[in-house]
């Protein structure tokens, strides 16, 4: 089985982040970057699906020339090979990503893709279900767990208020990835080792004259404001109107 799964390098959690003199995204230049945490839990359930089904896990990465090392800690932990796209700075177009990607997998053929459920950094939540749209491939999202069924795959996912949704797939498949689904595996140092020689393809984005779907006019900070409320009546009265902003405004109640 052929599994490949998509991952994205975005600036690690705990960055400053500052926007550029664009206004349109923010400074890169002192930033240290780290894998989607989302993405990381689709390559948890790649390698672990390959265990259990076996074949080959390949990585796949639309980004600029740093992103070679969040390829190589995915490579370290496990994967077969990589899929590199070189790309530019993070693209707000999943459409345009999507079929960069599309393209890049047209002769992998691949049984499986997964991907986590959204980026860090955008948030977005598309690109995995227009993948599989450009594609032409079944997909389920929210996906926790899956394992081969006959000729197909089925997967549990998760819904609201605690209940869950098993669903036969026939493969190909697209799988997005609920985060928190596994325990997350470390690169060992035979890993890293390994990851060394394990092969990163290099493709560049195809050439399109389509005109961009989603565009970022503007990036700023949120403004901060202080206000004082007054409440009149009893002190009984007061406490409830407090209660009631906290709950219904504030929502921290």
């Amino acid at each position: 089985m052929k599994i490949v799964v998509a991952i994205k390098q975005v600036p690690a959690r705990d960055s400053l982040l500052k926007v550029d003199p664009s206004g349109t995204w923010i400074e890169t230049e002192d930033l240290s970057w780290e894998i989607n945490e989302p993405d990381a839990y689709a390559l948890e359930a790649g390698l672990q699906l390959r265990e259990s089904a076996g074949g080959e896990v390949v990585v796949l990465c639309a980004g600029p020339d740093r992103a070679t090392q969040t390829i190589r800690e995915a490579l370290a932990k496990g994967a077969d090979r990589a899929i590199h796209i070189g790309h530019g700075e993070s693209s707000a177009d999943p459409l345009a990503l999507a079929r960069d990607m599309a393209n890049a997998l047209e002769s992998e053929k691949p049984d499986v893709v997964l991907t986590g459920l959204q980026s860090d950094d955008l948030g977005y939540g598309q690109t995995g279900v227009i993948l599989a749209e450009v594609l032409g491939y079944a997909h389920a999202t929210l996906v926790m767990s899956m394992e081969t069924s006959g000729e197909g795959i089925r997967v549990k996912r998760e819904l609201e208020d605690g209940w869950f949704q098993y669903v036969e797939m026939p493969l190909p498949a697209l799988l997005t990835i609920q985060s928190g689904a596994a325990k997350l595996r470390y690169a060992t140092l035979m890993g890293i080792k390994k990851a060394r020689s394990k092969e990163i393809k290099r493709v560049e984005p195809a050439a399109s004259s389509t005109p961009a779907t989603v565009a970022i006019e503007r990036i700023y900070l949120p403004q901060k404001t202080k206000r004082s409320q007054i409440f009149e009546g009893t002190p009984q009265e007061a406490a409830a109107q407090l209660v009631d902003k906290l709950r219904f405004e504030a929502r921290v109640l």
